[in-house]
């Protein structure tokens, strides 16, 4: 076999020429062939994503939403508010630029810093990191149903008392976050009020004095303060 081989004459230039350029068109074809069913895929999501945004634009009952949005029931602080709004609108966005309610603050506006706070069904969430839509028929309470008429919450109160905020853009995160704490945990300890607060930045670093509030804040409420 090994003379055999030997005997076999070698490509010429032109053959091996060939050869490439036939090796270069088939890649050629390849590659088009790939591009044509990527371009197929995108232009299938394409459909599918229009197909899902005309479903968005028709209220439940089949009456015509406004271009684009879609009608939003949301229960804040004990009452009832229908929006209409787009399906990418933030809880947080709702409430500041819909309803009015300001005390819930932006700052990060990414879920880390805490300032959005706001309690869903008892528990403290980022407003910013939830939907409005998906915060339909749940129990929504901002810092603004806190104080009734001119009295202030215990929470409140305290944070006053003890000089526990400076510029107060994170305070009615930690006042939210911390009433959730007290209405589950009327005496709660220091290492508690810590841990309900561990979602909350303060950038002013007024930390000793919020958790100081807190303590004093739980005892005022088991006094009926």
């Amino acid at each position: 076999m090994e003379d055999e081989r030997k005997k076999l004459p070698p490509h010429s230039p032109e053959e091996v020429d060939a050869s490439r350029r036939q090796f270069l068109r088939n890649l050629g074809v390849t590659a088009a062939m790939a591009s044509l069913l990527s371009s197929g895929a995108v232009l299938e999501e394409r459909r599918a994503k229009r197909a899902q945004a005309e479903t968005l634009q028709t209220q439940p009952g089949g009456a015509p939403a406004l271009r684009g949005t879609v009608t939003v029931t949301l229960q804040v602080n004990g009452k009832e508010h229908a929006l209409q709004i787009e399906p990418r609108v933030t809880l947080l966005d709702a409430l500041r630029d819909h309803l009015g309610l300001t005390g819930t603050k932006r700052v990060c506006d990414r879920g880390s810093c805490g300032a959005c706070t706001v309690l869903l069904d008892g528990k403290p969430v980022y407003s910013c990191s939830v939907l409005a839509v998906d915060a339909q028929g749940r129990r929504i309470e901002t810092v603004e149903s806190l104080a009734q008429g001119e009295q202030l919450h215990p929470l409140q109160q305290a944070f006053v008392e003890r000089d526990a905020l400076m510029c107060g853009f994170c305070t009615p995160g930690f006042i939210m976050s911390l009433k959730a704490l007290l209405d589950r945990t009327p005496q709660p300890t220091l290492q508690q009020v810590k841990e309900a607060c561990a979602g909350n930045i303060c950038r002013c670093g007024t930390y000793n004095r919020i958790f100081e509030a807190a303590i004093a804040a739980a005892q005022s409420v088991r006094r009926g303060g």
